[in-house]
């Protein structure tokens, strides 16, 4: 079987931080614990808690931040479907960055 290189689990301490430096086309998935999720110029508050799941469209800078001990899923959402042309073209894998404060 081969490993799904556009999904990965990821266990996050109290105030541990996932940053995304484009989370277009992501989705995370809270699998234990509870994390505040801040997109650039986004006014909303995206708390996800264990079974809730967030996926973003938009082109953003976003922060994923534990508010407790947590368990995550974050993986590239489907594309939507694209010309011949288009899917010609090779889709950048996940971007990340972790940062523990």
């Amino acid at each position: 079987m081969k490993p799904d290189s556009n999904r990965f689990d990821l266990s996050l301490r109290k105030d541990a931080m996932l940053r995304l430096p484009d989370a277009a086309g992501v989705q995370i998935i809270c699998r234990d614990g509870t994390v505040w999720i801040t997109l650039d110029s986004d006014q909303r508050d995206i708390v996800l808690e264990a079974g809730d799941r967030f996926a973003s469209t938009e082109h953003r800078h976003a922060v994923v931040t534990a508010l407790a001990p947590s368990c995550i899923t974050v993986s590239a959402t489907p594309a939507p479907k694209q010309s011949l042309h288009e899917r010609n073209r090779r889709r950048p894998g996940l971007v990340f960055e972790q940062v523990l404060v």
